[in-house]
């Protein structure tokens, strides 16, 4: 079997990682293809040599996140590669694009965290995770309530419980982060006495909110340390006092980073997960999140671009007692590729 993965950004670097190796050992067939929608070699390149991924056979390089253009270039490599599946990730443009010219080229696609909403449909990820799961083949949920989103929607594909392969690569390499990055060192931060901030979201990275957002990170009395998307970097004004920004970080840094601080505040939907998993509080600079079990569970508080509701987030935050585990043990890579072997079989 011949699988072509489709991958263009941070977290989706993350999520192929354990899913190439478990299908490495199912003895299924890879090719990766790397849209380029992000191409900072801290957003990019890095997460190839820190996780081991396989090199990718197409690199589209386009330095876009504009599908229109990414699907030519995919529509070459399914051409050329004739695989019997088109893997994809998430909700990104990248993730439209795969499934797209996969449909288009009549391959099966298979989506990977089908299922997930947040009900917002002024997102342009909302409408990118709706469309995929529409054409999907294979729908590959983290948790039972995005299956069941999925069986109310009526969706044709194949639905598959199997977590989330982005635990796989937290549980495995956080500790590995802690014990080799020094960034705590070079930053001079103490575990527990800062906070993390990532803010990137199309968005959130309007010059007047993006500006909101950064006063609430200043009326945080502690130390806010904000690695900066390019695309955040480029529209940032002066910043508070209190607030370090630096430059991106690559995947085992970053998770030394976020996994040791005492607050994150963010509006990725990775991180939220993550946050989740190190057990460090969330507070999301967004109206909405597709990861609602964190918010009702009171590990994460949603505080939109409200400076005052964002400094007393992250001053109350406090994660609750015995919290369960959430989207998977941390094998959920096994279960997609053997969902892609089974649904081969039985096609």
């Amino acid at each position: 079997m011949k699988v072509l993965s489709v991958v263009g950004n941070r977290p989706q670097f993350i999520k192929s990682g354990p899913v190439s190796v478990a299908l490495r050992e199912a003895r299924v067939d890879e090719v990766v293809l790397h849209t380029g929608q992000h191409w900072d070699r801290e957003l990019s390149e890095v997460f190839f040599e820190e996780l081991g991924l396989p090199e990718p056979a197409y690199r589209l390089d386009l330095h876009t996140a504009d599908a229109e253009r990414m699907r030519p270039g995919i529509a070459a490599a399914l051409e050329q590669e004739r695989p019997d599946w088109a893997l994809v990730y998430g909700d990104t443009n990248s993730t439209l694009a795969g499934a797209e010219a996969a449909g288009d080229a009549g391959v099966q696609v298979a989506h990977v965290e089908a299922g997930l909403r947040s009900g917002d449909l002024s997102m342009p990820e909302e409408r990118n995770r709706i469309a995929v799961d529409r054409v999907g083949a294979l729908l590959l949920c983290p948790d039972e309530r995005s299956a069941e989103t999925l069986r109310g929607e009526g969706v044709g594909g194949r639905i598959e419980v199997v977590g989330d392969v982005m635990a796989d690569a937290c549980f495995r390499l956080s500790p590995i982060a802690r014990a080799r990055s020094g960034i705590l060192g070079r930053l001079g931060l103490a575990p527990g006495g800062y906070v993390a901030a990532t803010i990137h979201r199309e968005a959130n990275v309007r010059p007047e909110r993006l500006a909101r957002i950064v006063d609430g990170l200043g009326r945080v009395p502690e130390r806010v340390v904000f690695p900066a998307h390019p695309r955040t970097r480029s529209v940032l004004g002066e910043l508070p006092a209190n607030v370090t920004l630096v430059e991106p970080l690559g995947y085992l840094d970053m998770a030394a980073l976020c996994s040791q601080a005492r607050v994150i505040v963010t509006d990725s939907g990775g991180l939220q997960k993550e946050a989740y998993w190190y057990g460090v509080p969330c507070v999301t600079a967004r109206p909405s999140t597709e990861w609602v079990d964190t918010v009702e569970l009171g590990a994460n508080v949603l505080v939109d671009d409200d400076p005052v509701a964002l400094a007393a987030a992250v001053a109350a935050a406090r994660l609750p007692a015995g919290l369960p585990p959430l989207y998977g043990d941390g094998n959920s890579s096994p279960a997609v590729a053997a969902a892609l072997m089974a649904s081969l079989a039985a096609a």
